[in-house]
């Protein structure tokens, strides 16, 4: 279908989450909002298990302002759940489903958290429930006797149809665009848990911005993703779905064999896998070829640029974009244009989305920097959260006077606006008095045919400061010595710039799709302190420039 066939897109005024599923809900009752691979979910359907849950918060006591907490599977009650809270002005929390118990109880306590909706396999151990105060009850959605303690989804739901129905309506009327809808839990890199409030209105003029401009989605669509639901661009791109009134499609249990059956079941005509490491066991599954994904159109997925275009060329039909996202931006901060050349596709974030300013400075001095120049990345704009939540401070440090949000990212942008991410700062390393960058060490040590993943942190060392330390995951199969890994680097790169320590490592610290990096300094600095080394050996590469 040529673009210019397609639906034309209606503006939508910015209004509530609750508003815009009730908007599509009466529009199209009996169309799928939600397509999971054992169950499709209609727009009435959702809004009304949307009505139901809400019912039961107040009838539970949940009102305005109140944490909720959402520990659920990949499931059509995940996003239930989500618009239910907000439609009595309370404030949903999606949670890491990997978390475990003292994870958990962090975001938790810090949240306030007044309930927590988990399902009938979520383990929820006592300690947590013990520990928080404030934590008034924990619902199991699902059918089934429920565990002691909690309670079960019968008695919750039995409450709700014994509302007066006025309640829920009299509740609505008092919400507000500009009101948080969101609570994203983002520790990212950092220790400390950071709970990023989005409202309303930043995550509509989110939608509107990607689906109407980037990804041209109307109802005809099937927009595919296994992100998972506490994840903020899976969220993200569920309203965006409903904005545009088409399907959202999610694997569930994310699977390459799953994942390729979705696809071609459902037809899907854009997908989000979102990250090079879950797209490309897809592609590289031996059914791929013999799957039909003629239907796909656009496919949005980050990575390494020649793994970036590698992935493109095994899809031609479809155009391949690529983005920078962060929590704080309501997930994407800019996206690429389908109208872009795949080289700055292939290279680049694209440009931020409407209503979006970047800007990148020099962190010493907050001047602007030139195009092309690295230097942090600032941002403003309608789709920017609000701060974090209990933390006036931490959102003051990151806020300056003019609302600009410090986001602590190294990043490029060219002549025309196109982000690119280079590193953290923090990723920046300060070996005897020369900047090292973290993320360019990774990338060389990624030509390394044996090296799957590789994290580059630093460890401490009496004499340089800190010098880089690599932590390898090794591709299937593959051999490699810490010697051997050093070698390869030696007489290719500055020797400063070398690993002084390789680690190997079969299973990452996670935090939702990132790697906890603070951990792995932690690891290596415990390490060298237990051994007693204080210095790094010396290095030497023959013919080494400085």
């Amino acid at each position: 279908m040529n673009r210019g066939d397609r639906t034309p897109l209606r503006w939508v005024d910015v209004t509530t989450l609750g508003d815009l599923l009730d908007r599509r809900a009466y529009e199209h009752p009996e169309r799928a909002a939600l397509a999971f691979p054992d169950i499709e979910v209609t727009y009435a359907q959702l809004s009304s298990r949307a009505d139901l849950l809400a019912r039961g918060l107040l009838a539970a006591g949940v009102t305005t302002g109140d944490a909720v907490g959402i520990l659920l599977p990949n499931c059509p009650d995940s996003i239930a759940a989500l618009f239910a809270v907000t439609r009595i002005g309370a404030l949903p929390v999606p949670i890491n489903s990997r978390f475990k118990e003292h994870e958990l109880a962090q975001v938790v306590n810090h949240s306030r958290m007044r309930l927590l909706f988990v399902h009938s396999e979520t383990p929820v151990p006592d300690t947590v429930r013990q520990q928080a105060e404030q934590l008034r009850e924990v619902v199991e959605l699902g059918s089934g006797e429920p565990r002691e303690g909690i309670r079960g989804e019968s008695d919750f739901l039995r409450a709700a149809t014994e509302l007066d129905p006025g309640a829920l309506q009299e509740r609505t009327r008092y919400i507000r665009v500009r009101d948080t809808a969101v609570v994203m839990y983002t520790s990212g890199t950092s220790a400390s848990p950071k709970g990023a409030m989005i409202s309303h209105e930043a995550l509509i003029r989110f939608a509107i911005g990607a689906a109407h401009t980037r990804l041209e989605l109307d109802e005809n669509d099937r927009v595919w993703t296994p992100l998972p639901l506490f994840h903020i661009g899976a969220v993200a791109f569920a309203i965006a779905s409903i904005y545009a009134g088409c399907t959202y499609c999610h694997v569930g249990f994310f699977t390459p064999d799953a994942a390729l059956e979705q696809l071609e079941s459902q037809r899907a005509t854009v997908a989000l896998p979102g990250f090079e490491t879950v797209w490309l066991p897809v592609l590289n599954h031996p059914d791929f070829a013999t799957r039909d994904l003629s239907a796909l159109r656009l496919v949005m997925t980050v990575g390494v640029p020649e793994r970036v275009r590698d992935m493109a060329n095994r899809l031609p039909h479809a155009v391949q974009v690529s983005c920078f996202g962060m929590t704080e931006a309501s997930s994407f901060l800019s996206l690429s244009e389908q109208t872009d050349t795949q080289e700055q596709r292939t290279t680049t974030g694209g440009r931020p989305l409407p209503g979006m300013e970047c800007r990148v400075v020099d962190p010493g001095t907050g001047l602007d920097l030139p195009p092309g120049a690295e230097g942090e990345l600032l941002f403003r704009g309608t789709n920017c959260f609000d701060g974090y939540l209990h933390d006036p401070e931490l959102t003051a440090r990151c806020f300056d006077e003019q609302g600009w949000f410090h986001t602590g990212d190294v990043a490029v942008m060219d002549a025309e606006g196109r982000v690119t991410f280079v590193s953290r700062l923090k990723d920046m390393l300060k070996v005897g008095g020369e900047n090292v960058s973290a993320v360019e060490v990774e990338d060389f040590l990624l030509r390394h045919p044996a090296v799957h993943i590789v994290q580059v942190v630093a460890a401490p060392d009496a004499y340089y400061i800190e010098v880089p330390a690599a932590f390898i995951e090794l591709a299937p199969g593959a051999a490699v010595t810490e010697q051997e890994i050093i070698d390869y680097c030696l007489g290719s790169i500055a020797t400063y710039r070398a690993p002084r320590y390789v680690r190997f490592i079969d299973e990452w610290p996670m935090s939702g799709t990132k790697i906890k990096k603070y951990v792995l300094r932690e690891r290596i600095r415990a390490e060298l302190e237990e051994r007693g080394i204080d210095r790094a050996p010396k290095l030497r590469a023959p013919q080494e420039t400085r």
